[in-house]
């Protein structure tokens, strides 16, 4: 899939919101699903997506500046402190965002030429669920699968979910003739005009229920508890979401059923801070070590990993260990780990102690220029992140 969302719209670079608007409306009629034969739904189907998820970054002033900055992987990453964790569109998806922004009363009919079905059963969709997944850094290190309890709906199993008593089924409303739609005409001093408004005898839905299912009183659903099994994959970060289309409650009367939306709230690891996909370590270390230099072994989200200190370390020395950060989600590969020595200085010393620096404070030179006003710190500091 190509990412130049500016060519697959055919706009420019600086073309505006409703340029953008109409160039994807333009094209989105063209690949609608709904508007080609069998035999070109499954190519009209990869491009209606394309275009959708192209429309959906540059209409977001936010989206759009971190796409202009770091490309379409940028999205994905949560590029330049950005919360998106942008993944591409399913089909479903795309066309939620083609019905919010032109759908509206009615105006899916006018331009496929249908009838009100597809409009009732969005009316009628289950609601989405939200729940909350606590995470630790090992888990986001290495993916993990999480199973949780939900409080939702299921499908009424006495009458199937159609919500009609057994041997009854719906019959199509009386009043608005199965439409789901009432419509008025009336005049005024600018000529005649038609109003149109869910019907108030079926209220939109096009059926009445003559004779309700007593277990779910004709809703088509029961209040229920299930466990839901979300996959996470490795990499992610806190407050960014996962979505499980279909996984939410069914809609009543057999609609469709909502999303289930995974909000992640990662636990901070003492250990380590979190910048991106790097992380970052404070490793204190004696004066003798820092001055003869040191093998030690320093914590990963994936293990201990051997760290060799060269002699004469200094104070705020960073060390990278390659590819022992988070993943990178949707990228593969990882970051970095950064480890930042700190000298550590004893508070209180034995006499024996004491005796040992005092004789080594009589043979140990004085610190030069560059150390004692800290620049060789801020130049490890600067190399170690790239800038």
């Amino acid at each position: 899939m190509t990412h130049d969302y500016y060519a697959l719209l055919g706009v420019t670079r600086d073309a505006d919101e409703a340029e953008i608007k109409k160039a994807y409306r333009r094209l989105a009629m063209q690949h609608h699903p709904d508007r080609v034969g069998s035999d070109q739904k499954e190519a009209a189907e990869a491009k209606f997506k394309e275009i959708t998820e192209a429309y959906e970054v540059l209409r977001d002033p936010e989206k759009r500046a971190t796409y202009d900055r770091y490309g379409a992987a940028g999205l994905r990453r949560g590029a330049g402190g950005s919360d998106f964790g942008f993944a591409h569109f399913d089909l479903a998806e795309a066309l939620n965002v083609f019905m919010r922004d032109f759908g509206g009363l009615g105006s899916f009919d006018a331009l496929f030429g249908g009838g009100g079905g597809r409009g009732r059963q969005e009316q009628h969709r289950g609601q989405d669920l939200k729940v909350t997944l606590k995470l630790d850094l090992a888990e986001v290190a290495s993916g993990t699968t999480k199973k949780i309890k939900v409080r939702t709906y299921e499908r009424c199993a006495e009458c199937g979910g159609s919500g009609a008593a057994r041997g009854s089924r719906s019959t199509s409303c009386g009043t608005c003739g199965g439409s789901g739609e009432v419509r008025r005409a009336a005049r005024s001093m600018f000529g005649q005009f038609v109003s149109v408004s869910p019907c108030p005898t079926c209220a939109g839905e096009g059926s009445v229920i003559a004779q309700p299912c007593p277990k779910c009183q004709g809703e088509g659903r029961v209040r229920a508890e299930k466990t839901v099994e979300i996959n996470v994959p490795a990499g992610v970060a806190d407050h960014h979401y996962l979505t499980m289309r279909g996984a939410g409650a069914p809609g009543p009367r057999n609609g469709p059923p909502g999303d289930l939306i995974a909000v992640l709230d990662i636990a901070e690891d003492a250990r380590f801070e979190r910048q991106g996909d790097d992380l970052i370590y404070d490793l204190p270390l004696s004066f003798t070590q820092a001055a003869l230099g040191a093998e030690l072994d320093v914590p990963t989200p994936y293990g201990a990993a051997a760290l060799k200190l060269q002699p004469g370390t200094q104070t705020g020395a960073v060390y990278r260990l390659r590819g022992k950060g988070l993943p990178r989600v949707g990228e593969g590969g990882r970051g970095d780990l950064h480890v930042r020595v700190h000298v550590w200085t004893p508070t209180k010393l034995t006499a024996e102690q004491r005796a040992l620096l005092e004789q080594l404070a009589k043979v140990e030179g004085s610190p030069s220029a560059d150390e004692h006003t800290g620049k060789k710190f801020w130049e490890q500091l600067r190399q170690a992140f790239g800038r």
